[in-house]
């Protein structure tokens, strides 16, 4: 442990606030009600498995993402490697965490709850020394209703907003919260489809008995039925008597369109988190033809908005006045436009067959280390290898007609 992280630890109160409730608190104060009748908190919610591969889905895909701080200067931005704030985010976030589980929590918080993913910044000298996520009892903030300025307590203590990384949820709402009707009918799908495999929905079968027989040998039948037939004896050859008969009900569950609606609420909740339904896990429609789109639309429209507003939180909060102003957070959004590799060599081949990019740029795009001559733009199909003690020696324009 750091001297900074001991001494931050020993010098914050113990407080507690119920400002922001976990999702503990959710019922005891009072979460909305389902048109079901069920409360669906966010525990309860993350055992729909739609719900769950949403957000792991979304979360994970931005953390994946590799992260580099840019300066800008004119129209070209440059790497910036040893920033303070990339150890940060690429490597360990604080003692405990690693900058891949605080940039995936801080979304899965965005996408759970309507405060959106909060993260406080520790700085030591003004620079950037650890990323902590408080839990939502603990930091809190109020918004303006005017200005829409965002006040922060962390243990019911002011601190300056430019301290916080907070990403906010669109429309003021998570996305979960926004699913909460379609949550409560799945999870009433799921109750009712535990129930299909036993007495609860529907009795298996019916034992026909002849009129004449009294009541008494009626439960006796029944006794004796539920014996050799129920629990662990079940399969068992029957024996009836007295012209008794067993009549089984057929079942089928598509009869009520009960599979339909259940497909429908995977669909629907990923309308709420904006993911495309094959995504989880809905292939009726899937097609090799539209999985590819389908992928690009994951990251044009569900992740892009998402990483737009990260990478705005993280540069409000991780970079100084000064550096705010020619100072950029990115994310690579290559490795999720990435396509094959007999894709990305034919596509290359032809940038340098035309001229548009150098050997070197296109081996760069592979992660290859660059090799002398390559740097030359050239057409490989009809130009000769250059010649290494010429290299960089001018190209007169009667050498360049006869190679063209």
């Amino acid at each position: 442990m750091s001297i900074w992280t001991y001494l931050r630890k020993a010098f914050t109160p113990e407080q507690k606030s119920l400002a922001s409730p976990d999702a503990a608190m959710e019922v005891i104060f009072g979460a909305e009600t389902t048109s079901v009748g069920a409360v669906v908190s966010s525990q309860a919610a993350l055992r729909v498995p739609a719900v769950a591969n949403a957000i792991q889905l979304i979360s994970e895909a931005v953390a994946s993402l590799d992260v580099t701080v840019k300066r800008i200067e004119g129209s070209a931005e440059v790497d910036v490697p040893d920033h303070p704030a990339l150890a940060i985010l690429r490597g360990e976030a604080n003692d405990w965490t690693s900058g891949f589980e605080m940039i995936r929590q801080i979304v899965i918080d965005a996408l759970k709850s309507d405060a959106g993913g909060l993260a406080w910044v520790n700085r030591v000298n003004g620079k950037p020394h650890e990323i902590i996520r408080y839990a939502t009892s603990a930091m809190r903030f109020d918004t303006d209703l005017e200005t829409g300025e965002r006040f922060y307590w962390l243990m019911n203590r002011p601190i300056p907003a430019r301290d916080v990384i907070h990403l906010l949820p669109p429309l003021g709402r998570a996305p979960l919260s926004l699913a909460r009707e379609a949550i409560g009918i799945a999870l009433a799908l799921d109750r009712h489809a535990s129930k299909l495999f036993t007495r609860g929905a529907r009795p298996s079968g019916a034992l026909l008995i002849p009129q004449g027989i009294g009541e008494e040998a009626v439960k006796a039948a029944r006794k004796a039925w539920r014996t050799a037939h129920e629990g662990e004896d079940q399969g068992r050859t029957a024996i009836l008597y007295d012209g008794m008969t067993f009549e089984p009900f057929t079942f089928n569950s598509t009869d009520a369109q009960f599979l339909e609606n259940r497909r429908f609420q995977i669909e629907e909740i990923g309308r709420a988190f904006n993911i495309p339904s094959p995504m989880l896990g809905a292939l009726e429609r899937a097609t090799w033809s539209n999985s590819e789109q389908k992928g690009r639309e994951f990251l044009s429209y569900t992740l892009e908005p998402w990483l737009l507003g990260l990478e705005g939180a993280l540069r409000r909060a991780l970079f100084s006045d000064a550096e705010r102003r020619d100072h950029v957070i990115r994310f690579d959004r290559d490795d999720l436009t990435r396509a094959d590799l007999a894709t990305r060599a034919t596509v290359i081949n032809s940038l340098i067959a035309s001229r548009t990019i150098n050997p070197n740029e296109g081996r760069g795009w592979l992660g290859v280390p660059p090799r002398p001559g390559g740097d030359e733009f050239l057409n490989p199909n009809i130009s000769a290898a250059p010649v290494p003690h010429l290299i960089g020696k001018p190209v007169s324009k009667e050498e360049t007609d006869a190679t063209e």
